[in-house]
């Protein structure tokens, strides 16, 4: 349950599906659903995992990864503020079992709903039902822009456009889209690639100017070499 004025405003103001669904529907999620906070690392489910709740993000970011034999990572999408997991969706629908790993990334504060909600709130609620359409597809597009990416994007190409997001992402500051908090090893993860490979990239894009690599970080000296790449 959900009594905190607060926390209820807070999901109001995220969720179209509360704001817009009406009085009761409002009421019954708040009755129902409880507000849980999750450790930065956390393993959220596990590759082959029941899923028997839906975590609808308040603050924070989760990451849902493949694993491969090889031991490689590759990011499928990410769940911040204002969404939810879809996978998890699925698999609460579909009664398989979970397909991926899903981590928190940052400390990560989500409203719970339990299975049985989730199912039967699809059928008695339209909000609710347009909010978890909504969410399947965007993350089928995320999903088919990263198999898009790794079947058919150069490596190179791809660790540019990833160093370019995160510098549109920095936080706001006198260094914002300059230095970046990254090392080798979290790239070649996010990119499902190693970290020799992506070691030997960024030496490239440092012989050309573009960046300037350091421990745990690297510095964008220009980024139109990258756009350019």
């Amino acid at each position: 349950m959900i009594q905190d004025s607060s926390q209820q405003r807070r999901l109001i103001e995220r969720f179209a599906f509360l704001r817009d669904g009406g009085e009761a529907l409002r009421e019954t999620f708040f009755a129902q659903a409880k507000v849980a906070t999750l450790p930065a690392e956390h393993i959220i489910c596990r590759d082959g995992g029941q899923c028997s709740q839906l975590a609808l993000v308040l603050a924070g970011t989760g990451r849902v990864y493949k694993l491969g034999e090889n031991g490689r990572e590759i990011t499928l999408y990410r769940i911040e503020a204002g969404q939810s997991c879809v996978v998890t969706a699925s698999c609460i629908l579909s009664q398989r079992p979970f397909p991926a790993f899903a981590v928190c990334e940052t400390e990560v504060e989500a409203a719970v709903v339990a299975q049985g909600d989730v199912q039967r709130w699809l059928t008695s609620s339209s909000h609710w039902r347009d909010f978890i359409f909504a969410q399947v597809a965007e993350r089928i597009g995320e999903v088919f822009s990263v198999l898009d990416a790794v079947l058919f994007q150069p490596l190179d190409q791809r660790l540019a456009a990833l160093l370019l997001h995160r510098a549109r992402r920095s936080p706001k500051g006198a260094a914002r889209g300059r230095i970046l908090r990254v090392t080798h090893q979290e790239l070649a993860v996010e990119l499902g690639s190693s970290r020799e490979v992506i070691t030997r990239l960024l030496r490239d894009f440092e012989k050309t100017g573009a960046l300037l690599t350091g421990r745990g970080q690297i510095e964008l000296l220009d980024p139109s070499i990258l756009e350019a790449r």
